[in-house]
C-alpha cells in the first residue's frame, strides 16, 4: 500500500510542474514595415537588444459585464509600434482563476517605430 501511495504522489507532483511550465507563455507581434527606435546605452542580451524597450507591469480590473479592455499607449507618437510582447504567467493565470476574472496581470513590452527625421 505505501508503494501505490509513493507513486501516486511522484505521479502528481510531476503532473504539477508540468503544468507549471506550460502556463507560462509570451506572444510577440512584430512590424515588418520599419526600423525599431534605437537605444545605443542598452545592456540587454535579449531579442530587445539595442532597442529602446517600453514596459507596462499592473494589474487590471474588470467588471463582470465587461468583456474586453482598452489601454492607450500614446507614447510612440504618430511614428507607431514596432514590437509588442504580451506575457501570461502562471501567477496571472492564478490571480484571475482566484478572482473570478476580475482582476488581471498585464505584463506588456513594447517598442516604438525609428522617427523618419
Amino acid at each position: 500500500m505505501k508503494i501505490r501511495n509513493k507513486t501516486f504522489v511522484r505521479w502528481s507532483i510531476a503532473i504539477v510542474i508540468c503544468c507549471l511550465f506550460s502556463s507560462c507563455y509570451s506572444v510577440r507581434l512584430k512590424n515588418v514595415y520599419g526600423d525599431a527606435e534605437p537605444d545605443p546605452i542598452s545592456d540587454r542580451t535579449d531579442y530587445y537588444r539595442m532597442m529602446k524597450v517600453r514596459e507596462i507591469d499592473t494589474v487590471i480590473t474588470i467588471s463582470v459585464v465587461d468583456k474586453d479592455f482598452t489601454m492607450l499607449l500614446d507614447k510612440c507618437g504618430p511614428s507607431g509600434i514596432h514590437t509588442v510582447e504580451y506575457r501570461n504567467t502562471f501567477g496571472g493565470i492564478l490571480l484571475s482563476a482566484v478572482t473570478f476574472g476580475r482582476k488581471r496581470r498585464v505584463r506588456v513590452k513594447y517598442v516604438c517605430m525609428k522617427s523618419n527625421n
